[in-house]
């Protein structure tokens, strides 16, 4: 889900969600935090699996109604149509001028703060926040994308980005990295015993995610890293595990309603920096020099977590019939 912030005088900021379903979370904050004053400063757009839409059967909130892009491509998981659908959506969202900040958002992320505290939030950033840093480790870069990305510009980082329209434009006009990606930066295909002996050499080919890597390589590619605070604004709880063949990963773990309480909302909120180990760094969280939380929200969220975060008033006051109603579109 991409939100997109618009100036106080204009209109509304976007969000972008990558299935079809509406969550809980997003609808409810809506229904509970924003008001009437609010509703000009922020804008919707939705990548969902083409031909889906959003009306009166798939969503109960108006917000979404109709937000999905006429655009939209079939997506698979590793392969450059991710880093396409994103720049379908930012493209979409660039044709209305009054959309100055652009946030990249999943439909499993759930937001920590009420509506004017984020719209305040990313309205007082001048830059853009993008998780982003080298990973000298890690062997995702394919040395035949040279010359065209030297790997002294490749980057790492997390897809959950928010943007200044002025790097949004960068993303949308490029052609040139995306085509280099398009062909060199694949997922290398899963695991499959029925293969046999077929899957060593299936396991040898090179491995990349594209959406881990695009935008933070392109911005870098421009010489622009130094309009960025260099850290996402999406909380993700990773957690180590064994895969097959002997192979370690990390996996984004799912807050389920057990992990999701007072305790560990609180926790995530007094983040307040982030260290890079493998570049040495510490981004200390700051919004024009005073110092702010680091995460606006949260991934993965089941619907049991979202319930809790809802019950425990992490958004204000919460009444069970704000689930049945919508109080911009009664029904």
């Amino acid at each position: 889900m991409v939100v997109s912030g618009r100036t106080m005088s204009k209109k509304p900021p976007p969000p972008f969600l990558r299935r079809h379903v509406i969550w809980l979370g997003w609808r409810t904050l809506f229904a509970l935090t924003v008001t009437n004053a609010d509703v000009a400063n922020f804008s919707i757009y939705v990548h969902s699996t083409p031909g889906f839409l959003f009306d009166e059967s798939t969503t109960r909130s108006h917000f979404f109604y109709g937000r999905q892009l006429k655009n939209s491509i079939q997506v698979a998981w590793g392969e450059s149509s991710m880093i396409k659908a994103e720049k379908l959506l930012l493209a979409a969202a660039l044709e209305d001028p009054a959309n100055q900040r652009f946030v990249l958002l999943s439909d499993s992320c759930v937001p920590l703060y009420n509506f004017s505290y984020i719209h305040n939030y990313l309205m007082d950033s001048p830059r853009s926040l993008v998780d982003s840093f080298l990973d000298a480790n890690e062997g995702r870069y394919n040395p035949k994308m040279a010359p065209a990305i030297p790997k002294n510009k490749w980057r790492k980082g997390s897809q959950w980005i928010t943007l200044i329209r002025s790097h949004a434009e960068v993303i949308v006009d490029d052609e040139v990295i995306f085509r280099v990606f398009s062909k060199f930066c694949k997922r290398r295909p899963p695991l499959d015993a029925r293969l046999g002996e077929l899957n060593r050499k299936l396991q040898k080919q090179h491995d990349c995610i594209p959406d881990e890597h695009y935008v933070q390589t392109l911005l870098a590619m421009m010489e622009l890293e130094g309009d960025l605070e260099r850290r996402t604004l999406t909380y993700t709880w990773w957690s180590q595990s064994a895969a097959k063949m002997n192979d370690k990963s990390w996996h984004p773990m799912t807050f389920s309603y057990a992990n999701a309480g007072p305790q560990q909302i609180k926790g995530i909120k007094d983040i307040n920096h982030v260290n890079y180990e493998t570049e040495g760094r510490t981004e200390w969280c700051h919004n024009n020099s005073a110092s702010v939380p680091c995460f606006l929200f949260v991934k993965k969220f089941s619907r049991g977590a979202a319930m809790r975060l809802l019950s425990d008033g992490v958004f204000g006051p919460f009444e069970a019939s704000v689930l049945l109603s919508d109080p911009f579109h009664p029904h």
